[in-house]
């Protein structure tokens, strides 16, 4: 009872602290503006109908717009850009916001404003008022809209002298969509059709058409309330008709260096289909850079291949800028001769980076170097090179950081992209126009070494193909994935200590996953939709489907060749004397994003994964078994330190030399199950340069094995009828701080339901909230050097998901 009088006394004093902030934040501001001033706290628009309401309150000058209810902004601002009880005129922070300071003249323009787009809504007649009440320095402003009736269009016509492109227009029927006889006046769908008009002019060889060129003439001065609409497409002055356009002469020229180009150019005198490649710089060859050249010789004008092209040669990455220009032919030929103008960024770089994983009870240090080229063979093909190393450490167990370092890794790896699929046949069909295909080969070697343990060695070589369907749909097929695997245990087996024979007894089952010497050749294929959306507050679905498939290639070599196996080592296929491994895993991440206005988002979020060993393998690679926790999993757990199922640590490992020596391996499974909840919102708008927001969140999830084998335990093997039991549920809030390019992010989680534990024990929030020392205090005790948190704090970089 104690125990929960102080948590509920701590919870009304933050209660009270969170009152007085507020009230600071609303009414301190008043204070450090002049007597004459006032401050907007409330404006409104009054008698719009609800679906122009939100997009009106736009057109409200954001000088005298009220911040949020809790002020964050305000608040932040007056810390930092306050002097002598008065606000700086210079030498301002850009932090937070200022407050509204009420000024009639934006209030007389915010008025205008709003009135001008009720009458681009079909709104003829509409008139706005503008009311301002000033009380203790805080002004309130109503807009009061009298709008008249809607004007409907009661005739839509047409006006366009030149024939062709008459026919032109009336044979793309859906050009007429958007204004209808009808419906309601509306002058953003005049700007859409007069748009799409525009673009499909573009699009068929009319390289000298304009906007301006297509007008619309509104008559309104019925008594009816309604307007006759004439469309207008007009030829070119002192011209009866619009000229259409050929691609004549190309011409590809690539700046010397990244400074740009000379005073003088001599282009090349060679040209081959029509195209003239001129390169200054000596540092392309040809082929790879044309090949993203959609502006055909001979073909009619398209500026759909014109944007083609300067996207694709941007999406190369060598240049750091790219323009294109056109010169009519001075022959009657009506062709237009494209300028492809190119300048090159640069080619190498190196790029050192290094972190600081900090994750609960661990802390580590990983350093990484790692080298570019660009343009490794004069084809846009990118080389990287990785030198990368870290340390983990436990912390919080009375010694310091560098007293229990318990695991080292070390990993060198090469890649190289080249943006093309080098495949016969079938390279054909993709011809780059959703996106550049690529070709990357890579190669890496990964050491691992944990602490009076094992030593881990892995090689990883693959040959992947990427190419993009539309700029939605991604695809990305590996026909060659082949992985080598072995290690060794770290202690003497001449030592015969109760502490390693238990080792090896009870936990069989890791130790040879760890140890086992294995190959691994199989194909992986991934796919994924919308994720161009990622960064935007649209509303979208999000999918990924991944799925990777090993030894069905080396089993049929076996049987072919009548190798044969050898049960004896526990390995029922091999080839040339080593074991590999059989297996599939399928992944899937399916996310709904539902933008919420002013930069609120929620996003829903299922993550499935199951790894299944059949044929010549009794057991998945370790590398391959799913973990659970960590800073983009179910974050009120660490990495790794949940599950599976209901396992429990303290019971299932007797000793504490078993439980910190197995940390972080005896919490993986076969099957990985994970749902996410998460409401993401701003709170301040400039913050040290970037923006700060905000998150409140509820995961759940876990990890389970699939089948038991002779050396597992029934303890964490799925059953459906337990799966309400063996699920773990978090929630939390975090923080954002968006700088553009880089998202820095910080999560606090909060255990609720602990699978680990048995009936009502299993919500461990109800420990929470009545103290939990003595929980806590008990739990150390019996898993000692495990430590009970039930706050998890989670560093990252980018988004969770």
């Amino acid at each position: 009872m104690k125990a929960y009088y102080n948590y509920k006394k701590n919870v009304q004093f933050l209660a009270i602290l969170l009152l007085i902030i507020v009230f600071v934040a609303g009414c301190s501001s008043t204070k450090y503006i002049e007597p004459y001033q006032s401050i907007v706290k409330k404006v409104k628009i009054d008698s719009i109908d609800k679906a122009f309401e939100e997009e009106a309150y736009n057109f409200i000058q954001k000088d005298i717009r009220p911040t949020s209810k809790l002020g964050i902004n305000v608040l932040l601002y007056n810390m930092f850009n306050t002097k002598d009880g008065h606000y700086k005129t210079n030498n301002i922070k850009p932090l937070g916001s200022p407050p509204p300071i009420l000024d009639s003249a934006i209030v007389d323009i915010s008025r205008d404003q709003i009135e001008k787009y009720l009458k681009s809504k079909g709104y003829f007649n509409a008139k706005v008022k503008s009311d301002i009440k000033v009380k203790d320095k805080k002004a309130e402003v109503t807009f009061v809209a009298n709008t008249g009736p809607a004007f409907k269009i009661s005739k839509f016509t047409y006006q366009i002298p030149d024939s062709a492109v008459k026919q032109l227009y009336l044979s793309r029927g859906d050009l007429a969509t958007h204004v209808k006889e009808g419906m309601r006046f509306d002058d953003d769908s005049l700007s859409f059709e007069r748009d799409q008009i525009y673009q499909v002019m573009k699009q068929n060889g009319y390289y000298d058409f304009a906007k301006p060129y297509v007008r619309f003439v509104v008559d309104s001065n019925s008594n009816d309330n309604r307007a006759k609409v004439t469309l207008l497409i007009d030829n070119p002055i002192d011209k009866t008709h619009h000229q259409k356009y050929n691609i004549g002469e190309i011409n590809v020229i690539i700046a010397p260096n990244s400074d740009g180009y000379p005073d003088s150019v001599t282009l090349n005198k060679r040209i081959f289909k029509g195209l003239r490649y001129t390169d200054l710089s000596k540092k392309f060859r040809r082929n790879p850079i044309v090949r993203y050249n959609f502006l055909r010789h001979g073909e009619q004008y398209d500026i759909r291949n014109e944007s083609l092209t300067f996207d694709r040669l941007y999406d190369l990455n060598v240049f750091k800028n790219v323009k294109i220009d056109y010169q009519k032919a001075k022959d009657s030929s009506n062709s237009v001769n494209p300028f492809i103008q190119l300048i090159p960024q640069k080619i190498m770089s190196n790029r050192v980076e290094g972190e600081v994983p900090f994750n609960g009870g661990t802390v580590g240090f990983t350093l990484s170097n790692t080298y570019s080229n660009n343009n490794l063979f004069r084809g846009a093909e990118r080389f990287e090179f990785q030198v990368k190393g870290g340390l983990q450490s436990r912390i919080g167990q009375g010694g310091s950081i560098f007293s229990d370092i318990y695991q080292r890794d070390f990993s060198v790896s090469a890649s190289l992209g080249v943006p093309r699929l080098m495949v016969p046949f079938f390279a054909k069909y993709i011809t780059g126009k959703g996106g550049i295909p690529h070709t990357v080969f890579s190669t890496s070697y990964v050491y691992a070494l944990q602490k009076d343990f094992f030593i881990r060695r892995v090689f990883l070589n693959s040959v992947t193909y990427e190419f993009v369907e539309t700029k939605s749909k991604l695809h990305s097929v590996t026909p060659l994935n082949f992985e080598y695997r072995f290690g060794d245990l770290l202690f003497n087996a001449k030592d015969t200590a109760q502490n390693i024979k238990d080792l090896v007894n009870n936990n069989a089952y890791t130790i040879k996953l760890l140890t086992r010497k294995s190959i691994t050749l199989g194909i992986k294929y991934a796919y994924s939709l919308n994720a161009n959306k990622l960064l935007t507050g649209d509303d979208f679905v999000y999918f990924r489907g991944n799925i990777d498939i090993a030894g069905n290639m080396l089993q049929a070599v076996t049987k072919l060749s009548g190798i044969k196996t050898n049960p004896s080592n526990d390995e029922f296929g091999n080839i040339l004397g080593v074991p590999f491994n059989q297996y599939v895993r399928p992944e899937i991440d399916v996310r709904w994003y539902k933008g919420l206005g002013l930069d609120k988002q929620f996003v829903a979020r299922l993550n499935l994964g199951v790894g299944y060993a059949y044929g010549n393998s009794v057991d998945m690679p370790f590398e391959k078994l799913f973990f659970a926790g960590g800073s983009s999993g179910v974050r009120a757990w660490q990495a790794r330190t949940l599950g599976p199922g209901d396992y429990n640590r303290g019971k299932a490992l007797n000793t504490e030399e078993l439980r910190r020596t197995l940390y972080g391996l005896d919490q993986l499974g076969d099957m990985h199950l994970e749902a996410n909840l998460e409401y993401r919102f701003k709170l301040v708008n400039k913050f040290f340069g970037g923006k700060l927001k905000g998150a409140v969140f509820v995961d759940m999830g876990n990890v389970w094995n699939i089948s038991k084998t002779s050396d597992t335990s029934s303890v964490g093997v799925f059953k459906l009828k337990n799966l309400g039991k063996q699920i773990a549920i978090g929630t939390g809030m975090g923080f954002r701080y968006d700088v553009q390019y880089f998202v820095f992010r910080f999560d606090v989680g909060l255990k609720l339901k602990d699978p680990q534990f048995t009936g009502s024990e299993q919500w461990v929030i109800n420990k929470f909230l009545s103290g939990g020392k003595a929980f806590r205090a008990e739990y150390d005790a019996m898993n000692t050097p495990d430590r009970y948190r039930f706050v998890q704090y989670n560093f990252g970089i980018g988004m969770p998901f």
